[in-house]
């Protein structure tokens, strides 16, 4: 699925180089896997355990973080509902062109709202789309919160700060939930590697780290 330009003019460019191709060279599919929960629920923890694992498997990986992401491209929005929707976007965009070079991209974002969860799942095509829910309670994110973001939003600081100012909406249906308040990190990591597999991303589940 393309977006159609505002100038009328812009015309799409074919490549030579097709996602099949990058794809029989890496030895894997690409594919999103997109993970979403809470602030501090675990979600760039297990995106970059995930890569780190895959990578040293010879696996062609990326991490897209939700702070580093608005450090650069995203740098200009902030946390309203609209600058959300936005931030969002932006991101489906770029991983959509992360699918078409072969690697195999760990989103990790809050991503609060549904709805634009939906729209990347549309934009990327269902079957690249693989959801993980980082399930955790509030209290435990807000206990274990390295940033103490949690506690600049009860005083006030930090404005639309979800879970606390601002609302989030878990998934209805992800492919699959992660307990991250009662299991390890490493036995999420062999839970989302053995998706993964059944998804037909990798061809085995690795066994251990880095195998």
């Amino acid at each position: 699925m393309r977006s159609e330009p505002a100038n009328p003019h812009i015309r799409w460019h074919e490549q030579q180089v097709t996602r099949d191709m990058r794809v029989k060279r890496n030895g894997h599919c690409s594919a999103l896997i997109w993970l979403t929960g809470l602030p501090s629920s675990g979600k760039s923890t297990l995106a970059h355990a995930l890569e780190d694992n895959l990578f040293v498997a010879g696996k062609s990986t990326y991490v897209l973080d939700g702070d580093n992401v608005r450090h650069g491209l995203c740098s200009d929005l902030g946390f309203t509902e609209r600058d959300r929707v936005e931030n969002i976007r932006r991101i489906g965009e770029m991983a959509k062109l992360f699918l078409d070079a072969g690697i195999i991209t760990f989103a990790a974002f809050i991503s609060p709202y549904e709805a634009d969860r939906l729209k990347v799942r549309e934009l990327v095509g269902p079957e690249n789309f693989i959801e993980i829910y980082c399930r955790c309670p509030l209290e435990v994110c807000e206990a274990r919160d390295p940033k103490g973001n949690y506690a600049k939003a009860r005083s006030g600081i930090i404005a639309n700060f979800t879970g606390i100012s601002a609302p989030y909406q878990a998934p209805a249906q992800p492919a699959l939930t992660v307990d991250t308040d009662r299991i390890g990190i490493e036995e999420s990591v062999m839970a989302v590697l053995t998706l993964l597999h059944q998804r037909g991303v990798i061809e085995k589940n690795p066994s251990g780290h880095g195998t």
